[in-house]
C-alpha cells in the first residue's frame, strides 16, 4: 500500500482539495489518523495543500461559470470542507457592487428563458445565493417594483 502522503499527492494532482475533505478521503482509504495528519502537514508545508487558495479558486469558478452569489458559495464551501477562515478570506474580495452586477447578469440570463415574472426571478436569485439588497436592486432596475417592495417588507433572515 502506498503511503498516505503519496495518496494525498495523487489526489491533489487530480484537483485541489480542502484539508478536511482530503483527510476524510485518506481515512476512508484505511490510513491511520496520525499518518494522515502528518501527510497533510507535509503537503501544506510544501505548498500543495492550501485551503485559502482552493477557496479562492472555488469562488471564482462558482461566480463565473455558475453565476452564484456569496451566500450560496459560502454554503458550498462549508459543505466541501473549507475552514471558516478560508471561507471568509475567499469571500472578502466580493463587494456589494460585484454582487449586484453578478445578480443582474444572472437575472438577464434567467429572463431570456423565463420572461418577466419579477417574483419568480426574485426567488431564483435567492436560490442562487444573492443578497437581499442585490435582488431588490435587480428587481427595481427591471421594473419589478411590487416584487422588490414585497421582498423589502419581509423580515430579514
Amino acid at each position: 500500500m502506498i503511503s498516505a502522503y503519496e495518496r494525498a499527492l495523487r489526489l491533489l494532482g487530480q484537483r485541489q482539495h480542502f484539508r478536511r475533505d482530503l483527510r476524510r478521503k485518506l481515512i476512508a482509504k484505511g490510513y491511520e489518523a496520525e499518518e494522515v495528519d502528518a501527510a497533510l502537514a507535509r503537503c501544506a508545508s510544501e505548498g500543495y495543500l492550501d485551503d485559502e487558495a482552493t477557496a479562492r479558486a472555488f469562488v471564482a469558478e462558482r461566480q463565473e461559470r455558475r453565476g452564484l452569489g456569496r451566500a450560496r458559495i459560502a454554503a458550498e464551501l462549508r459543505r466541501k470542507g473549507a475552514a471558516g477562515e478560508a471561507v471568509s478570506a475567499a469571500l472578502a474580495d466580493i463587494s456589494d457592487d460585484d454582487e449586484r452586477v453578478r445578480a443582474a447578469t444572472a437575472a438577464a440570463r434567467w429572463r431570456r428563458v423565463h420572461g418577466e415574472d419579477a417574483a419568480a426571478l426574485g426567488r431564483h436569485l435567492a436560490r442562487k445565493g444573492f443578497s437581499r439588497g442585490a435582488i431588490v436592486a435587480v428587481l427595481r432596475a427591471g421594473g419589478g417594483e411590487a416584487a422588490a417592495d414585497e421582498l423589502e417588507a419581509e423580515p430579514a433572515d
